[in-house]
């Protein structure tokens, strides 16, 4: 048994006869169409109440409403038995209501200390005092961020604990979490699970969204469903499971990935063919050190590895997004042939693409549609300026993703910033695989997708090492690297310290090579 295992399991019943928080008949639409829809929800003091379903459900228009930062259509909230409307989040704020997003709200330019103070700030401060106030409540929360570093230099899992510290800040009453774990640590989750259970014993209401139903069947008291906008079911935790939740989620009940049924089915490790990217003894600053691995075309490599041990830092490298040194810089062979790309056009043209963890910072433009999105991704390549000029060419392009891909093709029309996130993350995928690309890294493929997106994502990247592709995969999430992958390197402080076939690898071994 894990630690957050160990740890999740002690949990409270609701402390209060009467919800600190209900919503009746809760309904917003936007352009004729409801995202949530007769929505009738109840927290209560002390409690950790799980909100789940697919992207689209409802999940994030429901707590935005009881943050303040959107108006219900219909419907009430009360808070402590009298009904409420907010005017924005500073009214939820002041009531005692704090909402930390997935995408997090941090000033960039501002430091980690100033955000956390951002809105109480007071007449006359000094900056020495600031910092040290925001390094206690780090310290006590066990986030290792320095308070005086700007957000804009942060990760994202620094700024996510810099937005969990504002939130305990602000010693708010009622606590909304939008997967809050994304881009924790399997270290950072147990500390952030210890910080649940102690605001939990301290009377505070928690709702807590993500995508990762173990974590929430581990943490919460009870769990509520929402799908296309309505509530389908509330009850304990105890009387749920997985299987259970994603029935209720997606109305059905979801197989394995695609690799991992065949798998079970008996079949044998691709054999290996032209070796096309070898990278030796790469370093880049302290962030990689002396890497090296090797990929091949046909086969799917997992890259495991704690946040900050080098995994992306080496995918940007050789996508050149990111220099090595120049001088003991190592080297990184495409074909048996150095190269040093100086942008990633140079990697595109030459065959590579990037697949970015971050999709709304670095991966499409939310204002553009799906089909210019994906034109746009074909516009990078040699080839893209026959494109140019030609709409038939670029819908043709598209309608071909769209349907590849099994992006929501209704929505065609659509702005990407209003698509879901599995087809915003689809879009993403699609604006790299247009440029035909002979390696192919994907970076976090599923953080953010929902239970029912995730299999087709896993299906495409074994159709693209069927095609012949070499594949890397770089992925937090242990099953999902299991799952995918026929060969798996484990990184720590910026070297390949373990290599496992996938027939044999086990989360526990994986695990073990990324700490010790």
């Amino acid at each position: 048994m894990t630690t957050v295992q160990t740890l999740a399991r002690v949990r409270a019943a609701p402390a209060a006869a009467e919800p600190v928080l209900r919503v009746l008949q809760g309904s917003k639409i936007y352009g004729g169409v409801h995202a949530i829809e007769g929505i009738d929800f109840e927290l209560y003091r002390g409690e950790v109440h799980a909100l789940v379903g697919e992207n689209g459900a409802g999940k994030s228009t429901l707590c935005k409403a009881l943050a303040g930062a959107i108006t219900l259509t219909s419907g009430t909230i009360e808070l402590d038995g009298r009904p409420v409307a907010f005017d924005g989040p500073r009214d939820a704020l002041a009531a005692g209501i704090c909402m930390v997003y997935q995408e997090t709200s941090l000033v960039p330019s501002m430091t980690a200390a100033q955000n956390i103070e951002l809105g109480n700030e007071k007449l006359l401060t000094r900056f020495r005092t600031l910092n040290i106030q925001a390094q206690q409540l780090l310290q006590s929360l066990n986030f290792h961020v320095d308070p005086a570093t700007p957000v804009a230099l942060l990760g994202t899992a620094k700024r996510q604990m810099v937005e969990i510290a504002r939130a305990v800040y602000n010693q708010a009453r009622i606590i909304i979490f939008d997967e809050p774990t994304a881009s924790l640590t399997p270290e950072e989750i147990v500390h952030f699970f210890h910080l649940v259970r102690d605001l939990r014993a301290q009377g505070v209401a928690i709702v807590y969204i993500s995508h990762a139903l173990e974590e929430s069947l581990l943490i919460s008291d009870r769990i509520t469903v929402l799908r296309d906008g309505r509530l389908v079911v509330t009850a304990r935790t105890s009387e749920m499971t997985r299987e259970r939740l994603v029935r209720h989620m997606v109305g059905r009940d979801i197989a394995q990935t695609h690799y991992a049924r065949q798998r079970e089915a008996g079949a044998h490790r691709p054999a290996r063919r032209e070796k096309v990217l070898t990278v030796e003894n790469v370093t880049m600053g302290m962030v990689v050190k002396n890497m090296s691995f090797s990929v091949y075309a046909g086969e799917v490599v997992g890259i495991a590895g704690l946040i900050g041990s080098g995994r992306t830092e080496i995918a940007k490298i050789v996508y050149g997004a990111l220099k090595r040194n120049l001088i003991n810089g190592g080297t990184i062979k495409l074909r048996g042939e150095p190269i040093r790309f100086r942008v990633p056009k140079q990697a595109i043209n030459a065959g590579i693409c990037y697949i970015t963890e971050d999709r709304k910072l670095n991966g499409f433009f939310e204002t553009m549609r799906i089909d210019d999105n994906v034109y746009i991704g074909k516009l990078a390549t040699r080839a893209g300026w026959r494109f140019l000029l030609s709409r038939l060419a670029r819908n043709t392009l598209a309608s071909y993703w769209v349907e590849r891909l099994k992006i929501a093709a209704l929505q065609r029309k659509a702005r990407i910033v209003e698509l879901s996130g599995g087809n915003q993350q689809k879009v993403v995928i699609a604006k790299s695989l247009v440029q035909d690309p002979a390696i192919v890294i994907f970076d976090e493929p599923t953080r953010g997708v929902d239970v029912a997106t995730i299999p087709e994502i896993h299906a495409q990247i074994r159709r693209l090492a069927d095609e012949g592709k070499a594949v890397v995969v770089i992925s937090s999430y242990l099953p999902e690297i299991l799952a995918v992958s026929d060969r798996i390197l484990v990184a720590r402080l910026g070297r390949i310290v373990a290599e496992f076939d996938a027939a044999t690898a086990t989360e526990d071994k994986i695990m073990y090579a990324a700490i010790h």
